[in-house]
């Protein structure tokens, strides 16, 4: 399994990337996107959007399953990917590179875990 240690993580399965402006990128988890499996859609937020740490911020769509994505911030939409529109599988192909959304003005998180305890938390998962 794949966890870069310079990323933060939720227990919902999504990686958090400080940005150098100060804005946060967000996307799904290598084991997200392995649970998930193909990619077919995602739903983006807007820019400008108001979003809360823990509450849904967009959902994928996969040959399994619609789940929703969750933000690990309470803040605006600054940008988003729009390359997943149309190429939604990259978040299959390198899930680390395909971000969903940039997040700035944040206030507030959720609880993050470091790469080491997001690794104990999927092992303890699949028990």
């Amino acid at each position: 399994m794949n966890i870069p240690a310079e990323l933060k993580y939720t227990k919902s399965h999504e990686w958090l990337k400080a940005e150098a402006d100060g804005s946060y990128a967000i996307g799904l988890t290598d084991y997200a996107q392995k649970q998930l499996g193909d990619i077919v859609f995602i739903n983006l937020p807007a820019e400008g959007d108001t979003v809360t740490a823990g509450e849904a911020m967009a959902d994928v769509e996969s040959v399994k399953a619609v789940s929703d994505v969750f933000s690990p911030v309470t803040g605006t939409i600054a940008a988003v990917n729009e390359d997943l529109m149309d190429e939604p599988q990259q978040m299959n192909q390198a899930p680390y590179d395909a971000w969903i959304a940039k997040i700035g003005d944040v206030t507030a998180t959720e609880e993050l875990l470091s790469a080491k305890e997001y690794e104990t938390f999927c092992s303890s998962a699949k028990e």
